[in-house]
Order: structure tokens, then sequence, then C-alpha cells
């Protein structure tokens, strides 16, 4: 069944749009990087994601997956065609749908201790007494913080930090994890952890996960199914893969090298669709 469902989306920003909404994890408005380009920076995308899968969104800088994510999440409007989750259609944000951004120290509450974090969003949704105390408990269990829970952001890692983002995020139980590039500012041996457990809690609360990198070997260690943007503008997507192996995945092994060299010749494809058009306008 499908979970979201996007037909004939296209999303364009005109030059000096009132749209000034901040592309999330990117602290950059999206007029600036997409205003006045001609075309669309989505045209007639179309894609199916399966409830309960981890979606993966690859493709170059500035092709429009921040965008995506923002228009599923309900950041964004759409210029046109339809963005439904469980048959309607989505209309600014809702819980069903939680964020992971990819700099944890922009949305946490540095003055709150890690157990007041998690306590926020629930407390804002009216949990209160025991109730509130075991979903807060148990999302810190679930990314391993337990333990914890008195220290405050500036006492934790950068790894520990993006856990206590994952645990807010899930402690309101939503429908859809919608993450962008979330172990993007880690260093490689954090990263690898956090890829692991992050398998680790998606297999165990069954969410369905939106996750944008531009790491391949991330994509194919993590992903069910990925979906390949060509360059931006008129991005749409121009290859859905299939990840052919099971979980755990090892990143040395032949298969999955020779398979990544496959994800990454279709990469240079889509991007090559556009590529005497890719602009850099965030420099």
């Amino acid at each position: 069944m499908s979970k979201i469902e996007i037909t004939r989306l296209h999303k364009r920003y005109e030059n000096g749009t009132k749209e000034k909404t901040l592309l999330f994890s990117k602290n950059v408005s999206a007029d600036r990087i997409f205003g006045g380009e001609e075309g669309f920076v989505l045209k007639d995308v179309n894609l199916k994601i399966e409830e309960g899968s981890f979606h993966v969104f690859l493709g170059a800088s500035g092709c429009g997956k921040t965008t995506l994510l923002n228009i599923i999440a309900g950041l964004l409007p759409k210029t046109s065609g339809s963005v439904k989750m469980d048959g309607k259609e989505i209309e600014g944000i809702s819980p069903e749908r939680g964020l992971v951004f990819q700099n944890a120290d922009n949305v946490l509450f540095p003055w709150l201790n890690v157990l007041q974090n998690v306590e926020y969003g629930l407390k804002r949704k009216g949990f209160k007494g025991e109730e509130l105390k075991s979903k807060a408990a148990g999302a810190i269990e679930l990314v391993g913080l337990a333990g914890h829970e008195k220290k405050y952001p500036n006492e934790l890692s950068g790894g520990m930090r993006q856990r206590l983002q994952i645990a807010r995020s899930l402690a309101s139980d939503p429908e859809i994890l919608i993450m962008d590039e979330p172990f993007g500012a880690l260093d490689a041996q954090t990263r690898m952890l956090l890829q692991s457990e992050l398998i680790r809690i998606w297999k165990s609360t069954g969410k369905t996960i939106l996750f944008v990198t531009h790491d391949l070997n991330e994509a194919v260690l993590l992903g069910q199914k990925i979906s390949i943007l060509s360059a931006a503008p008129d991005a749409s997507i121009a290859y859905n893969e299939t990840v052919p192996f099971d979980y755990p995945r090892d990143p040395l092994d032949s298969d999955f090298v020779q398979y990544t060299a496959e994800i990454h010749k279709k990469l240079n494809e889509a991007i090559a669709v556009h590529a005497d058009r890719i602009i850099d306008k965030s420099a």
C-alpha cells in the first residue's frame, strides 16, 4: 500500500516571491537558490512510496531533494500536481510527519536537558503525568541515550545530539520520519554507528523513512528504494531502484561495491540530463 503518492508534481520559486521559507537544514532561503530560474525546480515528479519502507533520495546539490521533502512535510506549497498521504492531500504540517534536520544544534533547546527536550513536543500535544514520562523514556531508550537524561546539549557529542533530535521526533510517534542529510555533519566513525542504529530503529518501529543523502555508499547501505533525481532546473526522478540486498549490509562486499558503482553511473547520467544548466547560486 502506498503511504505517499506524488502525481505530476511541479514546484517553482518566483523571483521576489514572499515565499521566504528556509529550506530545512540548509539555512538559506529557497528563492535565493531558485528565484529567477527559468522553468521549475521540480517538474512532473511522480512517485509512490510504500508504507514502512526506507526510501532514499539521491541527486546533485541543488536538484530539489530538500524542496521535495519540504513539500511532503507540508512546509512548502506545491505549484501544481498532487502529494497525498494515505489518500489525502497534504496541506500544511502535521504530527504524522516527523522531521530530522542535518544540524541538531539548530533545533535542540540548549536550556533544556535531554529529558526536557524530548518531553517538550509531547507536552505541546497534551501528554501529562506518567504517560508523558513513559513516552519520553521510551524514545530516549530507543536511541541509546538512557542514562544521559539530565545532560544538556552542550554536554553531548555531535552523534548524541543527533540521537536526541531523532528521539524527540520519534516520541510523538509520527507515521513518517523525514530526514534531510541527518548524518552529513558527523565524523565517519559516528556516521557509521548512527547508520546502524537507524536501521535498528526503523526495524523496531516500522516507520516509513524518507532520507536524503549525497553519499552513494550511505544510500545503498540504508535504502530499500533509491530515487535518483536529475539536475535542476526542471528536475524529476530519473531512476527508481530497488536495492537487492538484505540487512545488515557490508560496504566492503564485492556485490555491494559493484552495485554502488552501477548507482554512481546512473547518478552521473541523471545529472547529465541538465548538466549545461547547473548554476551554483549559493557561493
